[in-house]
């Protein structure tokens, strides 16, 4: 069956950096587009970034442009989330999302397979 796995988060301060991996199996992952979602105690998951089966097309939310950057590695399975310049306010659960379709990531639509999420704790 389809498996994401998120790892790579913890606690860190604010204005430091952490960078999330998640592994794909079970799914021909170099046809899906990936994305990265969020979601804080008390409050909906939200859309982070979004990149297509290829590489080339990239999305972010306002929230994180410019400190978040995903990417991705067709022949390890595997999607990253680069975050630097961490604030308080990016403190919620992470997890990686596949979808066929990468508007339908991106506009928050629904996704074919979710993770199950790796802690992201940004102290103050």
């Amino acid at each position: 069956q389809v498996q994401l796995v998120e790892s790579g988060g913890g606690l860190v301060q604010a204005g430091g950096s952490l960078r999330l991996s998640c592994a794909a199996s079970g799914l021909t992952f170099s046809s899906y587009a990936m994305g990265w979602f969020r979601q804080a105690p008390g409050k909906e998951r939200e859309f982070v970034a979004g990149i297509s089966w290829s590489g080339s097309r990239i999305y972010y939310a306002d929230s994180v442009k410019g400190r978040f950057t995903i990417s991705r590695d067709n022949a390890k399975n595997t999607v990253y989330l680069q975050m630097n310049s961490l604030k308080p306010e990016d403190t919620a659960v992470y997890s990686c999302a596949a979808s066929i379709n990468l508007g339908i990531l991106v506009g928050q639509h629904g996704m074919d397979y979710l993770g199950k999420g790796t802690l992201v704790t940004v102290s103050s």
